[in-house]
């Protein structure tokens, strides 16, 4: 069962994001705080829901949290200090649009930049330990599907109303006949090495770099 506090802190903010991996679109991190005693059976790790839960879940959320907030870094800041850094960046957004000052952070992984005068800690899997995380990994996630899906609506062939631009078989596809959008991560690589056409206006010698 998921916990509701690591640190003692009152008020104690769990982050996560989401879209690292994608080939298109930005990066996605909220920040949650939520009552210290907060309770929900159904909520976990937001890859672990289907859609339908996670917005049951962020429709409660939303109401439930002494305060959330979501952060936005976008594909082209993301070519430019890479995924990691972008990552981190989105994620203080969030902490910084929070309504009330957390006391504390614990964030999901491994890594993490220091938020100024704020301690931190990092969970690995915490979306699947910690409520605030995963109220954060929800949050992130259905925020930045509603994103991909009206974006999607100019480019229709790369499917992210579905895959919310992740490497999917069919999203590959499209690019490798239609090229790059507009919303792509260059710095990415957009399709497997053997696949890259020659010359292409569309792919530039970056699209097959890996981050």
């Amino acid at each position: 069962m998921l916990k509701a506090n690591y640190s003692g802190k009152l008020l104690e903010a769990g982050l996560d994001e989401a879209g690292r991996g994608c080939l298109a679109g930005p990066v996605v991190a909220a920040a949650v705080i939520l009552p210290p005693d907060y309770y929900h059976p159904l909520l976990t790790d937001s890859k672990q829901l289907s859609r339908s839960q996670r917005e049951i879940l962020r429709f409660e959320i939303c109401k439930e949290a002494v305060t959330w907030a979501v952060g936005e870094v976008s594909h082209t800041e993301i070519d430019e200090i890479n995924i990691l850094n972008a990552s981190f960046r989105a994620m203080h957004q969030a902490v910084a649009q929070l309504a009330v000052a957390p006391e504390y952070l614990i964030v999901d992984g491994n890594r993490f930049t220091s938020y100024p005068a704020i301690t931190h800690t990092c969970i690995v899997k915490g979306d699947g330990k910690y409520f605030s995380i995963a109220a954060a990994s929800v949050l992130a996630k259905t925020y930045r599907d509603d994103l991909m899906t009206v974006l999607g609506q100019d480019y229709p062939h790369f499917g992210w109303e579905h895959n919310a631009g992740y490497p999917t078989t069919k999203h590959r596809a499209a690019i490798r006949v239609h090229g790059t959008s507009p919303y792509h991560r260059l710095t990415f690589r957009l399709l497997p090495a053997e696949a890259l056409p020659l010359s292409s206006e569309n792919l530039p010698v970056s699209a097959a770099m890996v981050v």
